[in-house]
């Protein structure tokens, strides 16, 4: 079979336009596998394929990128990135965007290879194409060429040919086509700041992070909500971080915050600045960060009473991720009475609100009642047990009522609340008080998705491997559950049929 394809390829090399014999090698193609490909790679000639990429012929062009994705596949990158050099520049300023991908494509694989990467950092027009890709109006064009960029700077010598050359003034010259372009320059210079301090040395270095952050707390309120994602990106890594506190930039955004009630526009960037603090709140101290922030805290609170579903979605989310450890858990204790009237405001949302804010609100419920076992000290148990009764008159019966919807995401985010209070002892009483609670756990019948299946067995794991569940459900119901659990998320229980003679 690859015998055959090899002929094919020859005879369109012999052929002026070779549209029949295209159709065949692509057909034959498919049928071949990769393996025996490689085998042949040596004796693969694509110049022939390339050189009608630029016939202007979409038929040919859509076969010849087919054709081509399958037999670079069987090509070595450092073969390719040797051999095939100008098909790859031209490739990268074909007017076809299809041609574009595929040669980035080829491209992500050799700079994945340490040997064949050196082939591309010595090729200042090949790079200097690829920066140039990023200008492109294909977002796909563009998302490959920064993947490209991002994987090249991982070492020193990627790093020296993007921000040592002229290869970074051909950067910012990409970055003058206008906004959305500026901001994918943006994405891939957080993308190379985050790897280590070095890389982000070379991005301060370079003036465009500074840039970035000028453009961050400048006066246009939706530039300000577009940078703050990428910042919040940056401030994943504790050297991001590092920077952000020593350039004053955490301040200046808490400062923005404690001016945004003066501005009609602060619903724009608003919600991104509250989501920033509360990312930063986790990944470090949440009290240092709240104590030091103080308007932070008290934004949360406030947007959680907004009319803005947007919000209202954004302060859920935060309490959710600021509630997700204990010392977070303790920071929004310390709130006292104004805490449990958020509470009394989610547990309300999540039975009435649309149904996207009803499994937000439910998220962060479990986030904020989640316990594990070795944090279960007497004070914590008593401070989770008493956010729960103060979601709902009867939040246990709440929470069953919105699982029994008929939504598979509610009803999965209802079993959450559940799984996250499962392994303790007050809730596990409750469970077990509550009329037809443990048939409703056992129950198979109620699930009928695999998410849901999923979600339920996830319950009964959390139950089963409770080491105060014997003592609170009893032997029996104990038994049902690791019964449950042995069998697995997806056991149906055979039906018996019984044959009945003379019966057609």
């Amino acid at each position: 079979m690859a015998a055959q394809a090899l002929s094919l390829l020859r005879e369109v090399a012999r052929l002026e336009a070779p549209l029949e014999e295209l159709r065949a090698l692509h057909s034959v193609l498919q049928a071949v596998p990769l393996n025996e490909l490689r085998e042949q790679a040596a004796e693969l000639r694509l110049g022939p394929l390339f050189s009608l990429l630029n016939e202007n012929h979409r038929e040919k062009t859509t076969l010849c990128v087919s054709i081509l994705e399958r037999l670079l596949q069987a090509m070595e990158p450092v073969h390719m990135a040797r051999n095939l050099r100008v098909d790859l520049q031209r490739g990268l300023i074909h007017p076809d965007d299809s041609v574009k991908i595929l040669t980035l494509s080829q491209i992500g694989r050799i700079v994945e290879n340490s040997d064949a990467v050196t082939e591309i950092l010595n090729n200042a027009e090949l790079l200097k194409q690829i920066v140039y890709c990023i200008g492109g109006e294909n977002l796909s064009v563009a998302k490959a060429a920064i993947k490209s960029l991002s994987r090249i700077s991982l070492t020193q010598a990627g790093l020296e040919a993007l921000f040592e050359s002229n290869l970074l003034d051909d950067l910012k010259s990409v970055m003058k086509t206008n906004d959305i372009v500026r901001y994918r320059v943006y994405e891939l210079i957080v993308e190379i700041s985050s790897v280590s301090p070095e890389s982000l040395n070379y991005c301060t270095t370079s003036g465009l992070v500074t840039q970035l952050l000028r453009e961050l707390t400048g006066e246009d309120v939706l530039v300000r909500a577009t940078c703050i994602e990428m910042v919040t990106s940056l401030a994943y890594t504790h050297h991001g971080r590092q920077y952000l506190a020593q350039e004053g930039v955490i301040d200046q955004i808490s400062n923005i915050i404690v001016g945004a009630d003066s501005d009609p526009f602060s619903s724009f960037y608003l919600p991104g600045f509250v989501k920033f603090f509360g990312n930063l709140a986790v990944m470090d101290s949440p009290q240092q960060i709240c104590e030091r922030y103080p308007i932070f805290v008290e934004k949360v609170f406030e947007m959680t009473e907004s009319q803005d579903p947007t919000m209202t979605g954004v302060a859920v989310d935060t309490v959710g991720i600021l509630g997700s450890n204990v010392e977070g858990k303790q920071v929004l204790q310390k709130t006292g009475t104004r805490f449990e009237r958020l509470l009394m405001r989610i547990g309300h949302q999540s039975k009435n609100a649309p149904v996207e804010l009803k499994i937000r609100c439910l998220d962060a419920i479990s986030s904020l009642l989640y316990l594990p076992p070795e944090q279960q000290t007497d004070d914590l148990l008593r401070m989770t047990e008493s956010w729960f009764s103060a979601l709902s008159q009867d939040p246990l019966e709440l929470f069953r009522g919105i699982s029994s919807q008929p939504f598979p995401e509610l009803h999965c985010a209802a079993l959450k609340v559940f799984t996250a209070i499962a392994n303790q002892p007050w809730a596990q009483k409750l469970m077990f008080n509550s009329p037809g609670f443990v048939e409703y756990v056992v129950d198979r019948s109620v699930e009928h998705d695999k998410a849901s299946k999923d979600a339920k067995y996830e319950l009964v794991k959390a139950l089963a491997n409770s080491k105060t569940i014997a003592e609170i459900f009893g032997n029996p119901n104990y038994l049902r559950l690791r019964t449950y659990l042995s069998e697995g998320p997806y056991y149906v229980k055979p039906v018996s049929t019984t044959a009945v003679e003379g019966a057609e």
